[in-house]
C-alpha cells in the first residue's frame, strides 16, 4: 500500500489549484451579481461610498456668488473690491454673468460711476499689452479701468507701482466690452 500514496507536494499543489479555481469562479459570479452600495445618510455621505459612481453622486456645481446688496438698480456693471468679482446686470436687475478679477494696487472707493472712455487696445502701465479697456474713475492720479491682457494672462506682480487696472480673463473681458459702452453705469461696492 505504501506505493499508492501521493507525495505531500502533490497534495499541496492539488489543493492550491482547486482553491484558486474556486476563487476565480466566485469572482466571476460576483461580477455578474448585484453590487452593494453604502447607504447615504445626509451630508456626510461620500461620493466614493459606491464602487461605481452614479450620476446622482456627482457634486452639483455651486451657484455663482449672489449680486451684492446695495449695488444699485437697472442695467449696470457691479464691481466688488472685497470679493474681487464683477457682475453684469441687465435692466431687470438680474445678473447675467459674473466672474473673478485681479485688481491693481489702487482701488476705487465704493460708489456710483460711469464708463468715461473705451479703448480697444494699448500697452498697460505695467508694460503688458491689454485690450477691452474701460475707464471709469481716477484715484490719487491713477486711472481705474477694466481690461484683459491680450494673451489672457493674469497681471505680473506690481513691483511697488501704483496700478489701477482691474484685469480679467480674456473671454470675460470680451463679454464686458460687449455689455458696457461709454456712459454705462458702474457700481463699486466693498
Amino acid at each position: 500500500m505504501a506505493g499508492r500514496l501521493l507525495p505531500s507536494w502533490a497534495w499541496v499543489s492539488g489543493l492550491t489549484v482547486g482553491a484558486t479555481a474556486a476563487v476565480v469562479a466566485l469572482a466571476v459570479q460576483a461580477e455578474h451579481g448585484p453590487h452593494p452600495t453604502a447607504a447615504t445618510a445626509g451630508p456626510r455621505a461620500s461620493a466614493s461610498a459606491s464602487p461605481r459612481p452614479h450620476a446622482s453622486a456627482d457634486p452639483k456645481p455651486s451657484a455663482p456668488p449672489a449680486l451684492p446688496d446695495g449695488s444699485g438698480t437697472g442695467r449696470r456693471i457691479v464691481y466688488s473690491v472685497g470679493e474681487k468679482r464683477v457682475w453684469l446686470v441687465d435692466a431687470t436687475g438680474h445678473a447675467t454673468r459674473t466672474f473673478p478679477v485681479w485688481p491693481g494696487t489702487v482701488n476705487p472707493q465704493p460708489g456710483r460711476y460711469s464708463v468715461t472712455l473705451r479703448i480697444q487696445s494699448l500697452k498697460g502701465s505695467d508694460g503688458v499689452e491689454i485690450e477691452h479697456v474701460m475707464y471709469f474713475t481716477k484715484v490719487e492720479g491713477v486711472n481705474i479701468a477694466f481690461s484683459n491682457a491680450l494673451d489672457g494672462s493674469s497681471p505680473p506682480p506690481a513691483g511697488g507701482q501704483k496700478l489701477g487696472g482691474i484685469r480679467m480673463h480674456k473671454q470675460d473681458g470680451a463679454a464686458l466690452w460687449s455689455f458696457g459702452d461709454t456712459g454705462s453705469k458702474v457700481s463699486v461696492v466693498q
